[in-house]
């Protein structure tokens, strides 16, 4: 069994360290899996041979919550958790929320609001003069400025509230490794300001850097400053392709000297050997022993027995932040490592035999659609699916049918393999190679009674703002055709978002009337929540549709609860 990583000074003197290297504080409790970002980084910086030590969730009240390790060789990271720390703690009417899934025992309240700041701010205080870099979901979509739903307003860079030195944005093995070793080079961190993949503080722009409208030109709610908000997320969009993308340069002018936060291009994806190597490192896959006696963290039973087979997503979701994370370009692993892996599950404790799930953000986007895509890029100037498929994209299921028959054959132990991660159901439908067939064999094999799948509405002025496929009734008639043919007995379990920009009464009336036509009574009905980093929001925000310009009706707090009311009486 692989060994935890260091949470205080006991494990560093059973490992013969004097210090850390790097010192991670992380908002979720320390889980060693590889869903959790924390152990993720810090793994990858073992295996190039840093020592590396955890603080997970730490006790703002205590004064020795950031010096349990000691200080740092070459410098803090920084992380809120595998949320955003508002989002983890707040609904979508901004009610606090009783549990938190990633905390021992599902107890709420170990992380503070904007933990990210609060974290920096500990570690200044016990530690002057280290480098912090700072990353995960909250830094990476709060990295410039951005509309924050909690306090109503246009916040500046998180890089800037926070006084980090560097930030990291989207998926940071990559860009980790490189500041690692030039951190362990003896280069300052003041000087380490051209990686990809990261956001730094200058006094100037660099040159070749496109300029977006500054945080003062953005942060007022009149007709000019909404319109530049939507200007300056469109600059955002259309360089976000790792291959064409050029650094953006953001003013912050609310103060004297004016500052720029600097975008550096994203970093490049990573390739299927690496990701390979980087979910089969040493990982527990387990809690740490200090929460047993709470019983765990929820969060984990989620994905113990889950596999992560491809990052990435093109669906083009308008209330999905994943392209302003992972990215449009579909990055997967082998069917061989994969099946690897599913190996090893059988051995841990508790396995019964089954794996939960085989997927990324959308399990059947496994390889690559296109030519662009497959060296890694993306068109920033259109999407792959809306608002029809691109001409160039070559729906493909059979590399993912390949894997899933693998890992049915993986060892003997595996009873079965699911897909509980995301289905894109137009994307089967747009296969006229492998997608009957891959529904027959999801159908047959893969799905546990019950299939959830996401319309998210049926009003095509409504998709068309989410930026979603009208032809759910199509898949839904074709599925049941499939396990009637199959002698199987499943369900389809839509989700579905309310109040989204564009929703009006009508729109939800339809939908409550489409559910009652079709015998469904929802469970799965979610209010819609403008998080940071999405088309959605932008929307929400300004009332404008960023990718036409024109007004998009924005549904009250009341005509939202009206919504909910419609669709769950």
């Amino acid at each position: 069994m692989p060994a935890f990583l260091p949470i205080n000074q006991k494990d560093m003197k059973e490992r013969g360290w004097d210090e850390c290297d790097f010192i991670f504080v992380s908002g979720d409790a320390y889980v060693d899996h590889p869903s959790f970002a924390a152990a993720l980084i810090c793994r990858v910086l073992e295996a190039e041979g840093f020592k590396v030590g955890i603080i997970a969730q730490p006790d703002l009240e205590d004064p020795s919550a950031f010096t349990l390790l000691g200080r740092p060789r070459l410098a803090f990271l920084a992380g809120a958790g595998n949320l955003d720390s508002m989002v983890a703690h707040y609904t979508a009417n901004k009610k606090l929320r009783s549990q938190d899934a990633y905390s021992p025992g599902g107890r709420a309240g170990l992380r503070p609001d904007r933990a990210l700041l609060k974290y920096v701010e500990g570690i200044r205080r016990a530690h002057k003069k280290i480098p912090i870099i700072i990353g995960g979901i909250e830094a990476s979509l709060r990295r410039l400025a951005h509309y924050d739903y909690w306090s109503n307003s246009v916040r500046r860079s998180i890089l800037l509230d926070s006084k980090a030195d560097i930030l990291v944005y989207g998926m940071g093995e990559r860009v980790i490794i490189e500041i690692a070793h030039s951190l362990s080079q003896g280069e300052d961190i003041s000087d380490i300001d051209d990686i990809r993949g990261t956001c730094v503080r200058s006094n100037t722009p660099v040159a070749g850097a496109v300029e977006l409208p500054s945080y003062q030109t953005v942060k007022g709610t009149d007709e000019a400053s909404l319109k530049a908000y939507v200007e300056h997320y469109l600059i955002q969009k259309q360089n976000s392709d790792p291959l064409s993308a050029k650094p953006l340069a953001e003013k912050d002018d609310s103060g004297s000297p004016e500052r720029f936060i600097i975008q550096n291009p994203p970093a490049l994806p990573l390739e299927t050997r690496d990701l390979d190597r980087i979910y089969e490192l040493p990982f527990t896959r387990l809690a740490h022993p200090v929460y047993d006696a709470e019983g765990g963290v929820p969060a984990l039973k989620e994905v113990q027995f889950s596999l992560v087979s491809s990052r990435g997503c093109f669906g083009g979701c308008s209330f999905c932040s994943l392209t302003f994370h992972q990215g449009r370009a579909i990055q997967s692993r082998s069917k061989e490592s994969l099946a690897r892996e599913a190996k090893s599950l059988t051995k841990l404790p508790g396995f019964k035999g089954y794996i939960h799930d085989v997927g990324g953000p959308t399990a059947n986007f496994y390889s690559a659609p296109c030519k662009k895509q497959a060296s890694g890029g993306f068109c920033p100037e259109r999407e792959c699916l809306y608002p029809k498929p691109c001409p160039k994209l070559k729906p493909d299921h059979g590399p993912y049918l390949q894997t899933l028959a693998a890992l049915r054959n993986a060892d003997a132990k595996i009873k079965k393999v699911f897909i509980r991660s995301g289905i894109r159901f137009d994307y089967i439908m747009d296969d006229n190679t492998h997608g009957e067939k891959f529904l027959e064999t999801l159908c047959r094999h893969h799905v546990s009674g019950q299939l959830k799948v996401a319309p998210e509405h049926i009003s095509p002025k409504v998709l068309a703002a989410m930026g979603k496929p009208g032809d759910y009734e199509s898949f839904r008639k074709r599925f049941f055709e499939v396990n009637k043919k199959l002698g199987m007995k499943q369900y389809l379990i839509p989700y579905l978002i309310l109040g989204h920009p564009g929703c009006t009464r009508e729109d939800a009336e339809a939908l409550s009337k489409y559910l009652k036509q079709s015998g469904f009574t929802p469970d799965q009905v979610q209010d819609f929540y403008p998080s940071p980093g999405t088309l959605s929001t932008v929307m929400y925000h300004t009332g404008i549709d960023p990718r036409t310009g024109e007004e998009i009706h924005v549904p009250s707090d009341k005509e939202r609860r009206a919504q909910r009311t419609l669709i769950t009486r």
